[in-house]
């Protein structure tokens, strides 16, 4: 007899990057080959210290702890404490990469139906899969106004953003951080790229210019992919509220997530050199101005993309043409739908191509 439960799968929507697959067709089709722009997937190679690292721990018979090593916890919190004015009483839990934990953490913070997700209009799917996935209901709002009188149980934040670049200034995000400690909203902050800040930096929402250094309630969720270039080592944390941190890691004892110990060693290893972070940040940067400029020539407007991973350009048309208008040049890019309604007009540019590649889509741009 078969399961009440239903399928899983049915309650998210289709993967979004399957619908590009005839427009890569098209762009691999060019007589000079593909870039490929559409995904913020790392190219540049993991820094030496770290692979080093991880080769060094990888005699590692036994199991891992979920906590992390005491080793990982202190580069993470002085990391935090150092880079971004993160005040020491911070909690912090390695997780296995960021988009684990975005997608599991409203199903372990205990949500369920009657719990509402607010996530950004213009967002990363992954959060909305999250509130799915929980079985809880799910809205884009970007201001409070917009949420009305509803009970909110989670709120998303996400500074610098994907897919724009925006970043959110102090006072929104003191706004946001006063609201919900009204209402006993649990905030989330996706700082992910809150490395990639450009000439502006961006700020943390666990800053006591914006929590005045109460965390309660507060979480900020990072990775390593962008930052260092770990993608593929699966390598992230969460840090804030010790008392969601001490549940978060309660239940994800019980569920096996934990970070390999190789690689919280070469966690450890990446958050004590900031060397690396600054070099690969210089690189992003000059790939950055060269497709603003490349794009800006071939008419298209770029709004915000001060920061993170990519450019948000477009060119006032459905994106999917804008999509079909580069891959006729070669060129695959995100269409903003992707990333939410409010994205129709939009493409995303990601910056993590070779830069050789980044050279030859400017010079197909311009050209």
């Amino acid at each position: 007899m078969p399961h009440s439960g239903g399928r899983v799968s049915a309650r998210l929507p289709d993967f979004p990057w399957d619908q590009l697959s005839p427009y890569k067709a098209r762009a691999a089709a060019h007589p000079d080959g593909l870039i490929d722009l559409s995904m913020g997937t790392p190219v540049d190679p993991v820094p030496e210290l770290v692979q080093a690292a991880l080769a060094a721990a990888g005699d590692a018979p036994g199991y891992p702890t979920t906590a992390g090593t005491p080793e990982l916890r202190d580069a993470i919190s002085t990391y935090l404490s150092d880079r971004f004015g993160v005040p020491g009483t911070a909690a912090v839990l390695p997780t296995i990469g960021s988009k684990e934990l975005v997608a599991g953490l409203p199903a372990q913070l205990g949500l369920g139906p009657a719990d509402l997700v607010v996530i950004p209009r213009l967002a990363y799917p992954t959060y909305e899969v999250g509130a799915r996935l929980a079985g809880a209901q799910c809205l884009a709002a970007d201001s409070l106004t917009a949420i009305g009188p509803r009970r909110v149980a989670l709120l998303w934040l996400n500074s610098p953003a994907n897919p724009t670049g925006k970043i959110l200034p102090v006072t929104h995000l003191r706004k946001v951080v006063a609201w919900a400690r009204e209402r006993g909203v649990i905030v989330a902050s996706d700082e992910c790229y809150l490395e990639l800040g450009g000439a502006e930096q961006p700020v943390s929402i666990l800053h006591p210019d914006v929590s005045d250094g109460d965390l309660t309630g507060l979480l900020a969720v990072h990775s390593l992919s962008k930052r260092s270039n770990l993608a593929g080592y699966r390598a992230g944390f969460v840090a804030g509220d010790p008392a969601l941190v001490a549940e978060l890691l309660a239940v994800r004892k019980h569920a096996g997530l934990i970070v390999p110990t190789p690689v919280q060693a070469a966690m450890t290893a990446a958050l004590r050199d900031p060397a690396h972070v600054d070099a690969q940040r210089q690189r992003y940067d000059r790939r950055r101005e060269l497709l603003r400029a490349a794009l800006g020539s071939a008419g298209f407007a770029i709004e915000h993309s001060q920061a993170g991973l990519y450019l948000w350009a477009s060119r006032d048309e459905d994106c999917w043409q804008t999509v079909e208008f580069l891959a006729e040049r070669g060129i695959l890019v995100s269409p903003g739908a992707f990333y939410g309604p409010a994205g129709g007009r939009h493409v995303r540019v990601a910056l993590t191509a070779t830069d050789a590649h980044v050279a030859a889509a400017a010079d197909r741009l311009t050209g």
